[in-house]
């Protein structure tokens, strides 16, 4: 056999095997990255922020970094006078001690535990367990193991508390490793056995996703194991999804163009050499062009989003590396048999299929009025766009139908100070501490303020007669009536923040409300920055691609036009339709990142192949031939990524469904409409100087054929 004959089938041949073998290490690897997450939002503050500075002097008054847990019992009402009887006080008391006993056994008791304490009513009772703030994976087990705790009887028992509400939050993600991914990866097989009507060739781009998921993983756990980046579960939730669509989208613009060349080319080589030379730039470029977008997550404060950045960044390379690497050199060795039973023959001719030229002679005839009407109907949802709710969530609402704690949550409150678990404390120099507890004793939301004398377990019961002074310092305990997790707590912190700053601008307000405060803010900070960088950054990498200046501020102003109208639709649906208690600043983050930076890859995958025909037929004829031949591609992809993001809605978790939500919706948008219709409408009518200052701009070509025949858009 010709050397060279050899090594065309050998070297694909180790490439595959090298990532085949790579797999099971990396798998392992990967799979470790649940273990270095870090889901308390309050670690991922900028140590500028006010809690964050609280929280440190907070170290100098030894305060106990226990994670309150609230057990709630609550009567029935069946006695008499609808008050707690001696028998089921007593056995509150000796349930609390079998409650000590399960935490103590779980080593994860952080101090001492109150004994019970009766409501005002008489008709509940509470105790506080301080927990281990750093059992990780093991606290919704610790939850759970006190929720099954006998029952009193005439009493609903509730476990609620900071730390119940944490533990359920974060057991909202304990299907990122399994639950998450399986829908991810079934819906994008069911989508590419229809695309394909092939069972092989499906399985191909499916084990290029998982092999680049593996990758991304095992890179993602390196970095947060060394601390170079910070990871929580939304984050890993999010990159898995983002590098199974991505190189399910790169594989789909590689294999269409593969089988057009097999149609062209006999030899199975040079048509993967001919497909690869036309894709990789496309497929390059639009990589490189999410990679600079979520980078900018770089430049927020917020430790959670510039975690995301590397960690989509690198999911985004690896995605594009396996699509250049493993997939072509399977579908290489296996030429035309990978598309059985349907194999493009040699000779036969490039249909563009599913009617894709139909739209592109439509458009083509009456570009003013599909722009103009697709404009309006753009404008029209994104006139909604500023009722999106973007100024936080509880935690306890950020379970999706409601949690235990929440319900714990609601039942606590009937009867005591929702914020005792978790006062917010305030640092004052000591010769105005008094002076600054009056005023704090006076905001609305703020029930009792004391000074901290020592270590004390459950909520302050009294004012001692000596506070605990270090450095100068006081530490004051502000029980708040609203609970910690709430709007109405924020809003309290903001005024308790004023009112003890009026008195000496030197004092400080910490705690867990103010942590949540200040995660709010931070977030609407990283909003107005990073939304124009990542504009900015996107419409210089098109610049470099297209050779244009006009055309990447064409692309760029339609994907932001599409990503406000998703923002409107959005707003609709979630108050609407959904019901939601509002959203994250940091959704609108993520999405708006995202979308853009995504959106923009169909036009680049249109564009590309538009300046292409353009060289030899014209603007106007090069960008609907490219509509022609890319609609169907596109379309799938567009399907399949959006696909992949709906996936989020799987997990039980407010913020990640309205993540999946506007990145699936908008995907969508972008794929039907703005490359549809508005980029090839908006470009018929420029002609050729979309492509300014590119010679392109001043060729001298033949006036274009009103219609698209459908035998030159193949």
């Amino acid at each position: 056999m010709p050397r060279r004959s050899i090594a065309r089938w050998l070297v694909p041949a180790i490439i595959a095997l090298a990532w085949l073998g790579l797999a099971g290490p990396l798998g392992a690897l990967g799979g470790q990255l649940s273990t270095v997450q870090e889901n308390d939002s309050a670690a991922f503050l900028p140590d500028s922020a006010e809690s964050t500075r609280v929280t440190e002097l907070l170290e100098g008054f030894r305060t106990s970094r226990a994670l309150p847990v609230i057990l709630l019992w609550e009567g029935s009402g069946e006695s008499d006078e609808g008050t707690l009887d001696p028998q089921q006080l007593a056995d509150i008391g000796q349930r609390v001690d079998e409650a000590v006993s399960v935490v103590e056994d779980a080593d994860a008791l952080e101090g001492q535990a109150s004994p019970p304490i009766s409501s005002e009513d008489g008709v509940a009772a509470q105790a506080f367990l301080p927990i281990n703030p750093d059992l990780g994976d093991r606290l919704p087990d610790l939850i759970a193991e006190l929720r099954g705790l006998d029952a009193v009887d005439g009493t609903t028992f509730h476990v609620t508390g900071p730390g119940a509400t944490f533990s359920d939050f974060a057991s909202g993600f304990s299907g990122i490793d399994g639950l998450l991914l399986l829908a991810a990866f079934g819906v994008v097989l069911l989508i590419l056995l229809v695309v394909y009507r092939s069972p092989l060739l499906p399985l191909l781009v499916i084990g290029t996703a998982g092999l680049a998921l593996s990758a991304s993983t095992a890179v993602a756990y390196l970095l947060a194991e060394q601390g170079v980046i910070a990871v929580n579960g939304q984050s890993q939730g999010i990159a898995s999804i983002l590098v199974v669509g991505a190189a399910t989208d790169y594989g789909l613009l590689l294999v269409a163009r593969y089988r057009e060349e097999l149609r062209i080319e006999q030899s199975k080589y040079t048509a993967m050499r001919r497909a690869l030379r036309q894709s990789w730039e496309p497929i390059v470029a639009s990589g490189a062009t999410v990679i600079l977008g979520v980078l900018c997550l770089l430049f927020s404060d917020l430790g959670s989003n510039r975690g995301l950045g590397p960690i989509s960044a690198v999911s985004i390379a690896l995605a594009m590396l396996a699509a250049l690497t493993f997939l072509p050199a399977t579908l290489v060795l296996l030429g035309r048999a990978a598309f059985w039973p349907f194999r493009p023959k040699y000779g036969s001719e490039h249909a563009t299929g599913r009617g894709w030229d139909r739209v592109a002679a439509t458009v083509g005839r009456r570009p003013a009025r599909v722009l103009v009407w697709s404009l309006v109907g753009l404008f029209a949802l994104a006139a909604f766009a500023p009722s999106f709710d973007a100024d936080g969530i509880a935690l306890s609402d950020a379970v999706r139908g409601g949690s235990p704690a929440a319900t714990g949550q609601e039942a606590l409150e009937r009867h005591f100070d929702a914020g005792e678990a978790a006062p917010a404390y305030v640092i004052v120099p000591e010769d105005a501490w008094q002076d600054v507890a009056e005023a704090a004793a006076g905001v609305d939301g703020v029930t009792q303020v004391v000074p901290f004398s020592g270590e004390a377990a459950g909520p302050p019961t009294g004012a001692p007669a000596e506070p605990v002074v270090v450095d100068g310092l006081v530490r004051l305990d502000a029980t708040l009536s609203d609970a910690p997790d709430s709007e109405a707590a924020q809003a309290t912190v903001a005024e308790l923040r004023t009112a003890t700053r009026d008195v000496d601008p030197a004092a400080l307000v910490g705690g867990s409300t103010a942590s949540d405060l200040d995660t709010q803010e931070t977030s609407g900070r990283d909003l107005r920055v990073i939304v124009p960088l990542v504009l900015a950054v996107i419409t210089a990498v098109l610049a470099v691609l297209l050779r244009s200046l006009l055309a990447p501020v064409l692309l760029v102003a339609t994907v932001a036009l599409s990503t406000a109208a998703t923002v409107g639709v959005a707003a609709l649906v979630f108050d609407g339709l959904f019901d939601f208690p509002g959203s994250d600043p940091g959704v609108l983050l993520i999405g708006f990142v995202f979308l853009v930076a995504l959106g923009i890859d169909y036009n680049i995958f249109l564009m590309t192949r538009a300046r292409e025909e353009s060289i030899a037929h014209g603007a106007r004829d090069g960008v609907m031939r490219a509509l022609a031949v890319t609609g169907g591609v596109i379309t799938s992809a567009g399907l399949v990524l959006a696909a992949t993001f709906g996936a989020l809605t799987v997990l039980p978790l407010v913020i990640l469904t309205q993540l999946g939500f506007l990145v699936g919706f908008g995907v969508l948008l972008d794929t039907f409409v703005v490359r549809t219709l508005v980029v090839p409408a908006a470009v018929a009518l420029i002609g050729d100087r979309v492509w300014w200052p590119s010679t392109l701009a001043r060729r001298t070509a033949p006036e274009p054929e009103r219609e698209l025949e459908p035998a030159a858009a193949g």
